[in-house]
């Protein structure tokens, strides 16, 4: 039987959720904002905007879009590793960049990283990132 028109029909939705895990490394510096560095859903994992910072927030390679994609890969690592997970994990990238002339420059790196595996990928160019040093962001989604 269909609704009678002009009726109301209220239906309620379970959702499931999938479990999910909050992971903030020690070996990362502090989150600048109220977020994680990475959330686990079921099998899936959201990786927070990564930058070219070491341990204690310093930037890593200021004015050198090479060296800072690098670190942000050596972070990305780090919390795949937390998942036993690699860059063949990687389903997904979006790439933050201050100058859109440094994207040859950052794709070497991200061509030594990824090897043969290509995850999707958007790229964005913005006008400024959480420090002025900064010239690279990059998130992620991995599938375990």
């Amino acid at each position: 039987m269909g609704a009678t028109p002009g009726r109301n029909v209220r239906r309620k939705v379970v959702t499931q959720l999938p479990e999910t895990e909050r992971v903030i490394l020690d070996e990362l510096s502090t989150p600048v904002s109220h977020y994680a560095h990475a959330v686990r859903a079921g099998n899936l994992v959201f990786i927070s905007g990564v930058v070219a910072t070491d341990k204690e927030g310093n930037v890593v390679g200021p004015g050198d879009p090479v060296a800072q994609t690098r670190q942000i890969f050596r972070n990305i690592q780090l919390l795949l590793d937390r998942f036993q997970a690699g860059p063949q994990h990687i389903v997904k990238v979006t790439v933050y960049l201050r100058n859109m002339e440094d994207r040859p420059r950052v794709n070497t790196v991200r061509e030594e990283y990824f090897g043969v595996h290509r995850p999707a990928s958007t790229l964005v160019e913005i006008t400024k990132l959480i420090d002025p040093a900064l010239l690279v962001e990059i998130d992620a989604t991995a599938v375990l």
